[in-house]
């Protein structure tokens, strides 16, 4: 296989990802942010290229318009893809080891998906975290609990892009940390960045001023909790089930 029909299979097999997850999606506008954001597309560019009106791509996200038809999402995909490739195909082939492979699974304790997102300050309210760095808030579409030393000494960068999962947008939650450096130096030296990240294990003044420093530099949101692991895990999932976006 060339190299030009390996990148067009990878192409279509994430288009078809992405449509079918909007389209079954009990709020397709959601879904819909949801990718845009991953691929770090404004809505203006996004309309821009579909030749529409901005306030058409925030009414189809906000549910404010009707949920768009197959036809319309597979447009809007296909734009974001194109989009993407005209800036060089970055996060098309961030995608590639998730299409093919089982996400770094020797170093991740649990991962989950949230249909709808949970936003920073709740997250750190519900895990009794200490906020060491606010950053830039974003939604968030899920998490992952990844074991520290597992993920920084046997994950190539390639595999340990693999820990977002399906978006970018979520908490990378590290444990068996002893300072907190460690996993914001591996964030630091990928091209994808969370949404935050959680050391746990650790309270907030215990965290590694470089730690706090590098989390500054990327803008990423930096907490830390000493809740029990499983705990913390149950707790997440169990919001994700009760609560739609607020």
């Amino acid at each position: 296989m060339t190299k030009d029909m390996a990148n067009e299979n990878i192409r279509q097999r994430l288009a078809e990802k992405m449509a079918g997850e909007i389209t079954l999606s009990e709020k397709p506008g959601e879904a819909l942010k949801k990718w845009r954001l991953n691929f770090d597309i404004a809505q203006t560019d996004l309309s821009g290229y579909l030749k529409v009106s901005p306030s058409v791509i925030s009414d189809y996200e906000s549910g404010r318009r009707k949920s768009p038809g197959t036809l319309i999402v597979s447009k809007i995909v296909a734009a974001l893809l194109d989009v993407d490739t005209l800036k060089g195909g970055q996060k098309i082939h961030s995608y590639e080891g998730m299409l093919y492979a089982d996400p770094g699974a020797k170093a991740v304790y649990a991962t989950y998906e949230y249909t709808y997102p949970i936003q920073l300050a709740k997250l750190a309210t519900l895990i009794e975290a200490d906020v060491v760095n606010k950053g830039v808030e974003k939604p968030l579409y899920g998490f992952t609990v990844v074991d520290s030393k597992k993920a920084i000494l046997e994950l190539s960068s390639h595999e340990f892009q693999k820990l977002y999962g399906w978006s970018t947008e979520r908490a990378l939650i590290f444990t068996k940390v002893s300072t907190g450096k460690s996993p914001m130096v591996a964030i630091r030296v990928t091209n994808l960045k969370p949404g935050a990240v959680v050391i746990h294990g650790l309270r907030g003044n215990q965290v590694d001023p470089m730690a706090k420093k590098m989390a500054e530099i990327d803008r990423i949101p930096l907490l830390a909790t000493t809740m029990d692991i499983d705990e913390l895990v149950e707790v997440l999932k169990k919001y994700s089930q009760y609560h739609v976006i607020e």
